[in-house]
């Protein structure tokens, strides 16, 4: 039912979990996709391969979304070899915990800079070239975080809680634009970023009973409902933040 044929999308952090299943489902919906990714070229180079195996055209660009002028760099590479974007998958994003008494200020800028400044930055260029197109989508990734908070990742929870009213005021901003803006908001992700704490089977086991579907989410869990945001199917659907949790946060 999901036909993207024609349509460009871009995926930042699409080297490896949400990003590269994300860019494999796209790619089998029939749209040609750039695989964004910061420092591993090879995995980059090996998810815009399998995009190519499915028959999209498919790159893999390097760039720091931290950095406005990366992300601009980015956004003219993909018009150069594509023509256009017609579709923003905003999810590069990192993990990392600390004590707020703890945390230092570089930890917390590096959070802050690839989680928030990171989105707006890739939501800028895109809303400045869609809006020339008259049209376009752009899907933010979140986290249950940024609706409840998390301990021991405080500057992680605000970053992600501000994706959430970024996408909220994009939405209101850039729909008269004929430009969609959604958010997807996982819980626990089987990821590389989640991996090592995973592993740990005290953790798992109490992870997977607070879960109500009983385990953590895939990739492809969260790459799913990003597909139908971004298709017709959610044609009327913006500014919503869809839960992608098992059941384990439960917000309106």
């Amino acid at each position: 039912m999901i036909d993207l044929k024609g349509k460009v999308a871009l995926i930042t952090g699409g080297s490896r979990g949400i990003g590269a299943a994300s860019a494999l489902r796209f790619a089998e919906a029939g749209a040609d996709v750039v695989v964004n990714f910061v420092q591993a070229e090879a995995d980059g180079n090996r998810v815009a391969g399998k995009c190519r195996e499915l028959g999209a055209r498919a790159i893999a660009v390097q760039a720091d979304v931290s950095t406005f002028d990366e992300v601009e760099r980015l956004f003219r590479v993909s018009v150069e070899s594509f023509g256009k974007v017609d579709i923003l998958v905003a999810n590069a994003g990192v993990w990392k915990g600390g004590a707020i008494d703890e945390l230092s200020p570089a930890a917390y800028r590096e959070t802050i800079e690839i989680n928030l400044t990171g989105v707006f930055a890739s939501c800028r260029q895109a809303a400045m070239l869609m809006k020339k197109q008259h049209g376009g989508n752009i899907i933010t990734v979140s986290s249950t975080a940024g609706q409840r908070g998390e301990p021991l990742h405080s500057h992680y929870a605000a970053s992600k809680g501000a994706v959430i009213s970024l996408t909220k005021a994009l939405a209101t901003e850039l729909g008269p634009y004929g430009i969609r803006v959604n958010c997807v908001a996982p819980g626990w992700v089987e990821t590389d970023m989640s991996a090592d704490f995973l592993k740990i089977p005290s953790e798992i086991h109490k992870i997977n009973a607070g879960i109500p579907l009983g385990r953590v989410a895939s990739a492809d869990d969260i790459a799913g409902p990003i597909l139908v945001l971004a298709s017709d199917l959610s044609g009327h659907i913006t500014g919503e933040v869809l839960n992608v949790n098992g059941g384990s946060v439960l917000c309106g």
